[in-house]
């Protein structure tokens, strides 16, 4: 096996005739934060809409889990539209129906219909990753990495804000607001997107949708990168989603007892913590990845042992998290960083591709996490999260040289 020599990771196609500007960056991000923020509003209302439908604790978890398992369902047969077909109109179509999907989860009035609508959320949130692979193309090659680094933070702090924004709205007007909430600021944002993107762009490659969807898999068994950085991404978003889904289960029991909008404010700790993280693009254009994915994971694994001490000390709560959100963002955004300037052609696969396994851990962490907490308690949820932090730091250290 070779050795990887890093280089400074620049495409090889050409600049685009009008590269992606800041303001319109900042938009991305945005709409990003605003989609991706839809499948997580639910993590600090679990235990209200627990009480609402009678879901047991240890069972909740599943409103996230389903939500995440159709946002991978949605990856792998949404998101490779994106190299098929006019971008422009497929994501405005994509948001317009989530508006619908939401409007059905603020009135969802059994169990039933608020899964079915929670997954519709779900599938249909991939929107975000149609942005990220239609920012890389519109970036100019030099700059890629920290144009995805911007609108990457915007689904991170989207992630993370959900929680303070669902917080609030719940103790203002009930859980339901935030969905409905949601719908009329998707609807706002649609149109927006709608007059911004290009209404023209270049040629595609002729394929079936049937076509489309294999070679998603064949980009698996070509590119090792690929692999690698997806299976670093199945395991961050683990760790991820083991502190965020259960972290309302201790903040809301005694002798904390803390309100909806106490909690959710915790994501601001994580938002400082992503924008930390969103130079890492910065530091891939300049061929230090793999050294800025290896200190992240040291310092995501680290991140535990404050974490642990929630029960006790919320200041040691709140350095937890923005060391484990600025791990996670920094890896995340160098991953993408990473991938996307292989195949240019193929931008929408690869990113569907990468986040299908960001998805599984996301899923993977949300229903263990919650079934941990019922039998071990808080400090169950971080060993758990102590494990697969270190496997994932492991994992790095013995692929990083891999051709």
């Amino acid at each position: 096996m070779g050795k990887v020599v890093e280089q400074p990771l620049i495409a090889s196609e050409s600049a685009p005739a009008s590269p992606m500007s800041r303001s319109v960056a900042l938009l991305f991000a945005i709409a990003c934060g605003l989609a991706v923020a839809n499948i997580y509003y639910a993590q600090p209302l679990l235990d209200a809409i627990s009480q609402e439908f009678g879901i047991t604790h240890s069972s909740v978890g599943l409103v996230i889990t389903i939500t995440q398992v159709c946002y991978a369902l949605g990856l792998l047969l949404l998101v490779p539209l994106g190299d098929l077909l006019n971008r422009r109109w497929l994501i405005a179509g994509q948001m317009l129906v989530s508006v619908l999907a939401l409007i059905v989860v603020g009135t969802a009035p059994t169990s039933r219909i608020l899964f079915i609508a929670i997954a519709a959320v779900g599938l249909l949130a991939v929107v975000t990753q149609t942005l990220v692979a239609f920012a890389a193309t519109l970036a100019a090659p030099a700059e890629r990495g920290r144009t995805v680094g911007v609108v990457t933070s915007g689904i991170v702090i989207g992630i993370l804000l959900a929680r303070t924004f669902a917080g609030v709205l719940t103790d203002i007007a009930g859980w339901r607001s935030v969905y409905l909430v949601s719908a009329g600021l998707t609807l706002i944002m649609a149109g927006v997107l709608f007059r911004v993107l290009p209404k023209d762009e270049p040629s595609r490659e002729s394929l079936s949708y049937l076509q489309l969807l294999h070679s998603l898999f064949q980009l698996f068994a070509q590119e090792r990168i690929l692999r690698i950085r997806a299976v670093l991404a199945l395991l961050i978003f683990t760790a991820f989603s083991i502190l965020w889904t259960s972290l309302v289960l201790p903040l809301s029991a005694p002798p904390l007892s803390l309100s909806h909008t106490s909690i959710g404010a915790f994501g601001l700790a994580g938002a400082a913590g992503a924008l930390a993280a969103a130079q890492a693009g910065r530091l891939a254009d300049r061929g230090l990845g793999q050294r800025t994915t290896g200190v992240a994971l040291i310092l995501l694994l680290l991140s535990w042992l404050p974490i642990s001490y929630t029960e006790h000390s919320l200041p040691a709560l709140i350095i937890g998290i923005i060391l484990l959100d600025l791990a996670v963002q920094a890896v995340h955004v160098t991953n993408q960083s990473m991938i996307l300037t292989v195949r240019p052609e193929a931008r929408s696969r690869l990113t569907a591709g990468y986040m299908i396994f960001y998805s599984i851990g996301s899923a993977t962490g949300s229903i263990a996490s919650t079934s941990i907490y019922a039998y071990f308690g808080w400090s169950g949820v971080c060993l758990l999260g102590a494990i697969v932090s270190a496997l994932a730091l492991l994992f790095w250290a013995l692929t990083r040289r891999l051709k």
